[in-house]
């Protein structure tokens, strides 16, 4: 399959007196060079010339001359017309990656612009990577797509490590001053919440799942998940309840959480125990991922196995009778502004009127 290899459709420019012509869009290779960073001083055309306004080659020959061509000679042939292009190299400056700086003197290479030759991109890495050391640039942050992980190992050995992976791209690093690397590590939390519902008949809003471990099967527990990117706490725990019981609520507290270490994938896990109320009654339960849901007499539900002979479970639950009863009081969601960052947050905490110490009840 052909490929384009340049735009030569000829524009006029004037350099150092003399007229010359170049490819309107500025593409070798199918590399854009940036304009503001690439500029004739950088790299430029000292000669063009053309019969046609699009010259091909193959796949397989843009691959084998890619970086060749960056510094000598270029001929294509398309019906029998023929093309030339020489181009010429500043020995103080290269094309590099199209990117942008962060606020910390380091790049980020921009992913919907890279190079789509292997050849190519593997050049221009290495350019890129010698004029950002000159520049005295630290951090580089490489955003691979998943449609372009064939650009994955070549930057691995040009001496960049995997920073974290989701399922649409990798994102690898590069730290080039001399000394440890100062970039912040990947995500080191997954985040739960569960939701202890109460209703008026002081019934507790229980599941049991489908898929668990072998040591609770059979028990009934609180509604639980993960909640996801971007996602308030209290949102989350509204949803994953909404989802696993078909049960409305809103959020009343944070009652408690749980910090715990080297769990799924050596990640370290805070699990979030949310106080909602609950706004509806019928159960319909998500059956790809619930058994059976009910609601339980909180007595019965404290009478189980699972609550009694776990320390954990125990005192989360004998929190939250506390909470109904107002003797503790847990954190409520506050959006605050702050000057830092100029955004909007949720800051959880309890307020306690003077004249009534009690938290207001349920």
């Amino acid at each position: 399959m052909d490929k384009v290899l340049m735009d030569l459709r000829p524009e006029v420019v004037v350099f150092l007196g003399r007229a010359y012509t170049k490819p309107v869009m500025n593409r070798i290779c199918g590399l854009r060079f940036p304009r503001q960073s690439c500029s004739h001083g950088e790299r430029g055309f000292l000669e063009v010339k053309s019969s046609n306004s699009i010259a091909t080659t193959s796949s397989e020959g843009i691959d084998s001359v890619a970086p060749r061509m960056l510094l000598g000679n270029a001929s294509s042939n398309t019906n029998g017309s023929s093309s030339t292009a020489r181009f010429w190299t500043s020995p103080e400056e290269h094309c590099v990656l199209e990117s942008c700086e962060d606020e910390y003197g380091g790049i980020i290479v921009i992913p919907e612009k890279l190079p789509w030759n292997t050849n190519a991109f593997a050049y221009v890495l290495q350019e890129s990577l010698s004029s950002w050391k000159m520049k005295g640039k630290k951090g580089i942050w490489l955003k691979v797509p998943l449609g372009r992980s064939e650009l994955v190992p070549i930057a691995v050995k040009a001496g960049f490590k995997y920073h974290h992976a989701e399922q649409a791209y990798v994102m690898l690093t590069y730290w080039i001053p001399e000394g440890p690397c100062l970039l912040p590590a990947n995500a080191s939390h997954q985040v739960g919440v569960g939701g202890f519902v109460i209703n008026e008949n002081n019934e507790v809003l229980v599941v049991q799942e489908k898929y668990c471990s072998s040591t609770s099967v059979g028990a009934w527990k609180l509604p639980t998940g993960f909640i996801h990117e971007s996602e308030e706490i209290f949102s989350g725990a509204v949803r994953e309840v909404k989802e696993e019981t078909g049960i409305d609520t809103e959020f009343v507290e944070v009652i408690s959480f749980r910090h715990a270490h080297h769990l799924a994938f050596g990640k370290s896990d805070l699990f979030f125990i949310c106080m909602l109320r609950p706004l509806s009654n019928e159960i319909k339960i998500d059956e790809q991922e619930i058994e059976a849901a009910k609601w339980m007499p909180l007595n019965e539900f404290m009478e189980q196995p699972l609550i009694q002979d776990d320390n954990m479970f125990r005192k989360i639950i004998d929190i939250c009778i506390a909470r109904l009863g107002k003797r503790y009081c847990g954190l409520a969601a506050h959006q605050v502004i702050s000057k830092f960052d100029g955004r909007s947050s949720s800051l959880y905490y309890n307020v306690v009127e003077p004249q009534d110490f009690n938290c207001q009840g349920v």
